[in-house]
């Protein structure tokens, strides 16, 4: 029988030392201890080359691995992954290919980088893939969001503003803001619009500067008409390709420069903004660019806002200078920012639900069917 693990140590040294003896049988001994002759020339052998130490058991690993990546391999990898730290298997493998070099599979180049302690336990999670949506043409909506403020070198606070196109994912803006006001963002919005036309559509979440219907940028939007949508509160997902933008951002310059002032913040940006749009690859994309997909609206901007027209059976009001009107003896109010406008109710095909519009923008529902609007 083989010997006992608790005693292997010892009895492989008695074994050799028996062995070793002058006039020894070695056939014998084998018998005795209750192993092969193969096993017992085998430490002795190696009691003879390294002594008491190769009498301890060996490492079952291949000393070659056929499979694993050459130095040079790796060492492309790695350079790569310097260069772009925020990069995954996909987009590296991608690199190595448009650098003539020899590309492992993306999950090779992820063994890779665990190997050389280039992925840090707690990002393994955030890489899953996920279900995509996409809008099938440029400029049918752009999201748009300011990013968390961070501290620069003097003391002030910078907000960056970002206009997402959702079909390409192209970054048509990235603004360095003082404040979250609502004339600040009107300024930068009107410069891309001079640049990039005007969207169908905008999608926002409930911040002070878009909250709801109410603010003057909404109301601005919908009277160049341009669609406004508010996602879900508390629902930043409503929102997921501007919010993967803004880790994006964060990953790729955010946390390794310490930006001056708002000038210094955005150079920075303007720069990053023309590498993610034309030389980054999106995965999203086929490992294509957003600029590859991506063309300027066929919708002009204009100063003048387009004439305001509303369908036969419309039932208009003007509003108040709080923005609220009478209807049915009920007092109804769409916000502030509507004050000394003309809305229009809209019967719907429920009896005594009614929708009411600002020009082509539902702004809210009303239900009388219980005579409380």
């Amino acid at each position: 029988m083989p010997w006992k693990e608790s005693t292997a140590m010892s009895e492989r040294l008695e074994f050799v030392q028996q062995a070793l003896k002058d006039n020894a049988n070695i056939r014998a001994l084998c018998r005795e201890y209750g192993i092969t002759p193969r096993t017992g020339y085998k430490w002795l052998k190696r009691y003879q080359v390294d002594g008491i130490a190769g009498l301890y058991d060996h490492s079952r690993r291949p000393k070659h691995n056929p499979q694993q990546s050459s130095l040079e391999t790796e060492a492309a990898v790695l350079k790569v992954r310097q260069a772009q730290p925020s990069w995954g298997g996909r987009k590296i493998q991608w690199q190595l290919q448009q650098d003539g070099l020899p590309s492992p599979s993306p999950s090779t180049i992820t063994a890779i980088l665990r190997r050389h302690d280039q992925i840090a336990p707690e990002d393994s999670p955030k890489h899953r893939s996920m279900q995509r949506f996409a809008m099938e043409q440029p400029n049918q909506l752009w999201q748009m969001d300011f990013k968390g403020h961070f501290e620069m070198q003097n003391g002030a606070l910078c907000h960056p503003l970002t206009v997402l196109d959702d079909h390409s994912r192209f970054l048509i803006g990235l603004q360095a803001c003082q404040v979250e006001r609502s004339k600040r963002v009107k300024i930068h919005l009107t410069r891309i619009f001079e640049e990039y036309g005007l969207p169908e559509r905008m999608l926002m979440d409930n911040g002070s500067v878009w909250r709801g219907y109410h603010t003057l940028v909404s109301f601005w939007l919908i009277r160049l008409g341009i669609q406004v949508v508010h996602g879900r509160p508390y629902h930043p997902q409503t929102q997921g390709k501007d919010e993967r933008l803004h880790r994006t951002l964060k990953t790729d310059l955010l946390r390794y420069y310490q930006f001056l002032d708002w000038d210094d913040c955005q150079s920075h940006f303007d720069t990053w903004r023309q590498h993610y749009n034309c030389h980054r690859p999106h995965e999203a994309l086929q490992m294509t660019p957003p600029a590859t997909h991506y063309q300027p609206s066929s919708r002009p901007f204009t100063a003048s806002f387009p004439e305001i027209h509303y369908e036969p059976g419309d039932i208009l009001r003007t509003t108040d200078n709080l923005g609220k009107f009478r209807y049915q003896r009920h007092s109804l109010r769409v916000g502030k920012a509507f004050a000394h406008c003309q809305v229009a109710v809209r019967p719907t095909e429920v009896d005594g639900l009614f929708h009411v519009f600002f020009f082509r923008q539902r702004l809210i529902q009303i239900d009388l069917r219980q005579n409380q609007p």
